[in-house]
């Protein structure tokens, strides 16, 4: 039975990444490996062929393997959100039409990069995939790799449709959810993309976070959201800044630093795919600090002091 994105939309979800094999295939043995991890620590949901994902690099039937494997491996334990990434509007429709038919409960559609394209062509854009599939919508904007920002005007209409159900916000506007949300659909969710702010912006009324950092630290990141949400913001604040020298690790070279963390914790291999290269040496040796850091509260799964 479907389930409103508004019922699962919420809390960290991890914003997984795609393991590579040597010969630079996708391994999709490691890959729902990942998927069950998440389930297992009872995420909401799981994102899968957008950011960390390395999507662009993609082919659509990879993309579609990518999918049918997180799809196979939740057996409805847990929602899979499909990327729809691309800055062509027919290539963005085809990805929407293949996550559907692979049996994604929902897609993700970023503001095209690149084309620069005005607000009635980021409109158009994102109607246009919503019209070409059934499933619900999260609307995905990052200024800082789109270079055009989604505006608020822009968002309160296309909310106007129930089938954009949420935004992976990485505006880095904490106040974004406490100024839009009288104006849009009780239902609508507000998840924040940037792991530094993501305390805040929860605090300040988002619904959560599609987060790099949950995929190391699922069950820290459930705890964070929890202690929010009862207003122990003393107590979730701390833990949050326990975080944040590993949160800078995987945000300065994202996701090639995630991948070597999950290799350091064994799920994975660091291989990525050109253009992105795997992580040099020093940066690696600043993420087994950042591991070292909160190892003695283990406050991440699998790290011992």
């Amino acid at each position: 039975m479907f389930i409103a994105p508004s019922a699962w939309f919420t809390g960290f979800i991890p914003d997984l990444p795609t393991p590579f094999d040597a010969a630079d295939a996708v391994d999709l043995k490691a890959f729902a490996a990942l998927c069950e991890r998440q389930i297992a620590v009872g995420a909401p949901a799981v994102l899968v062929c957008e950011t960390a994902g390395e999507a662009p690099t993609l082919s659509p039937a990879e993309q579609e393997l990518i999918i049918r494997t997180a799809v196979d491996a939740a057996r409805g334990r847990v929602r899979v959100i499909a990327g729809a990434v691309s800055n062509a509007t027919s290539h963005a429709i085809e990805l929407a039409r293949r996550a559907e038919a692979a049996g994604a409960d929902a897609v993700m559609s970023v503001v095209p990069a690149y084309n620069k394209p005005m607000q009635e062509g980021i409109l158009a854009h994102f109607r246009a995939v919503a019209g070409a599939t059934g499933l619900p919508v999260i609307l995905h904007d990052v200024p800082s790799r789109t270079l055009r920002p989604l505006a608020d005007e822009t968002l309160l209409r296309l909310a106007e449709s129930r089938q954009f159900a949420g935004l992976r916000d990485g505006s880095g506007d904490i106040t974004r959810p406490m100024r839009l949300a009288p104006h849009l659909p009780a239902g609508f969710r507000f998840l924040s993309s940037d792991d530094a702010t993501a305390f805040a912006y929860v605090a300040n009324g988002g619904d959560g976070a599609i987060s790099e950092v949950a995929n190391i630290a699922p069950d820290l990141c459930r705890t964070i959201f929890s202690q929010v949400r009862q207003g122990r913001l003393q107590s979730a604040r701390y833990l949050h800044k326990r975080l944040i020298p590993l949160i800078g690790c995987l945000s300065r070279e994202s996701p090639a630093a995630l991948k070597y963390a999950l290799s350091v914790l064994g799920p994975m291999s660091a291989a990525t795919r050109l253009p992105i290269v795997p992580l040099e040496a020093t940066a690696q040796r600043e993420v087994v600090r950042a591991f070292a850091a909160i190892a003695d509260e283990e406050l991440i799964d699998g790290v011992g002091a």
